[in-house]
C-alpha cells in the first residue's frame, strides 16, 4: 500500500494488524462507559474530579456557566460532532499507540461503542409511529407537538478486553497510560467508569467488523444479589435469547459482561452488574429484531431481572484494537468448572 500508516491504530488490527489465537476461556473486559464534556449542570449529569478541562488544563467545576472555556470545544452548536469525532479519531489513536518506552501489546481488543440517537433505546423504543391528531390525520402545527427528548445516561463505551485481570495494571500503569491519556479523557469526558467484567462469549463474531451494537446496562432487581442475578443471566435468559429464531436471523455476536470489581473507586460503574452487547449488520436489523414475535418473552425475562438504572440504547462500532482471530465462543463448562 502507498499509504503511510505511521501511528495510525489500522496497525493494531486486521488486515494489517498481527492476530493471534483466541480462547474458549472467560476473557477480562474493562467496560468503560464514559458521558461527554458538555454543558450540562452537574446536578443532571455526574462529573468526575478533574474532568471537563479548560484550554488551560483546568477543571471547568460548572461548565453550564462557561460552555466556552471548554478545551474540546467552546462552540455548544458544534460541541457534540467535535466529541464524536475527537474520540474516534484522536483519542482512539493515541491509546493504541507505543509511544517509546510504553506497549498496548497486552490489550486484545478496543472497541468504541458511540451511542446513536436515531438507533433504538429504552427510552424510545421501535415500532415507530406517524403521530396523528384526534382527527386521525397529521397534526397541521408540529411545532407543538415536538416529544422531549429523553437522553441516556452514556454517550458509549470502550470495550477494552485483556487476557486475565493483571494485565489491566500491566497496561494502565505505564506512564503513557496513566498520564497522558488518562489526561486526554479528561479533555474529552466528563465522567468515565471504571469497573472490571468477566466476559462470555455467546454467539462469536465471524469477523469482529459488526457494524452495530445494542448495549443492555443491567442494575439487577431488587431482593436478587449479585451472585444470583448474574447466574440467572447467563445460565437461563442467555438460553432464552439463543432459543428466539429471531436472535439466528438478526445477530452477529452476542456477549455477556459481568462485574467482578473496579480498578478504582467506581461509584458509577460499581452499580452495574453486567452488560448484555448484541451486534448487528444494521440499524434496521437492531429495530426489526426488538419488533419480532419472539422478543416479548426475551423483554420479560429481563424485566424480571433487571432494576432501577437500567437502560438499554445502540452504538455504532469501531474497532481500534484487535489482536484476536477468529473469535470463539466462551465453554461455559470450563468457565463455571
Amino acid at each position: 500500500m502507498s499509504t503511510d500508516f505511521d501511528r495510525s491504530d489500522n496497525l493494531h488490527r486486521p488486515p494489517l494488524g498481527q492476530t493471534r489465537g483466541s480462547t474458549t476461556k472467560p476473557l477480562i473486559v474493562t467496560p468503560t462507559f464514559v458521558s461527554r464534556v458538555d454543558a450540562t449542570p452537574r446536578g443532571e449529569r455526574p462529573q468526575d474530579s478533574g474532568a471537563s478541562k479548560s484550554r488551560h488544563g483546568h477543571e471547568i467545576h460548572f461548565p453550564n456557566w462557561r460552555p466556552g472555556a471548554l478545551a474540546l470545544e467552546g462552540n455548544q452548536n458544534l460541541a457534540f460532532e467535535h466529541w464524536d469525532e475527537y474520540w474516534r479519531k484522536v483519542h482512539g489513536p493515541k491509546f493504541a499507540w507505543d509511544e517509546p518506552g510504553s506497549s498496548s501489546d497486552l490489550v486484545l481488543r478496543y472497541d468504541q461503542v458511540h451511542r446513536i440517537a436515531s438507533g433504538p433505546s429504552s427510552l424510545f423504543p421501535p415500532p415507530y409511529r406517524a403521530m396523528i391528531g384526534d382527527d386521525g390525520r397529521l397534526p397541521s402545527d408540529p411545532e407543538k407537538h415536538v416529544p422531549e427528548y429523553r437522553r441516556p445516561r452514556w454517550d458509549g463505551f470502550a470495550y477494552i478486553t485483556y487476557a486475565e485481570e493483571a494485565d489491566i495494571e500491566r497496561t494502565l500503569g505505564q506512564e503513557k497510560f496513566d498520564q497522558r491519556i488518562v489526561a486526554d479523557e479528561q479533555v474529552a469526558f466528563r465522567m468515565v467508569t471504571r469497573e472490571i467484567t468477566r466476559e462470555y462469549i455467546l454467539i462469536p463474531s465471524e469477523r469482529h467488523r459488526d457494524a452495530v451494537s445494542l448495549v443492555m446496562i443491567h442494575m439487577r432487581a431488587e431482593g436478587l444479589s449479585r451472585e444470583d442475578f448474574q447466574r440467572r443471566l447467563l445460565d437461563e435468559h442467555a438460553q432464552l435469547v439463543l432459543a428466539n429464531p429471531a436472535t439466528k436471523e438478526f445477530v452477529r455476536r452476542y456477549a455477556q459482561l459481568h462485574n467482578i470489581g473496579s480498578t478504582q473507586k467506581d461509584p458509577e460503574g460499581s452499580r452495574i452488574d453486567a452488560v448484555s452487547v448484541l451486534s448487528f449488520a444494521s440499524l434496521n436489523d437492531v429495530e426489526d429484531y426488538l419488533v419480532s414475535d419472539g422478543y416479548a418473552a426475551i423483554a420479560q425475562s429481563l424485566a424480571a431481572l433487571t432494576g432501577d438504572g437500567s437502560e438499554w440504547w445502540t452504538g455504532i462500532n469501531y474497532s481500534v484494537i484487535n489482536r484476536l482471530m477468529p473469535e470463539l465462543a466462551t465453554d461455559l463448562n470450563e468457565a463455571t468448572g
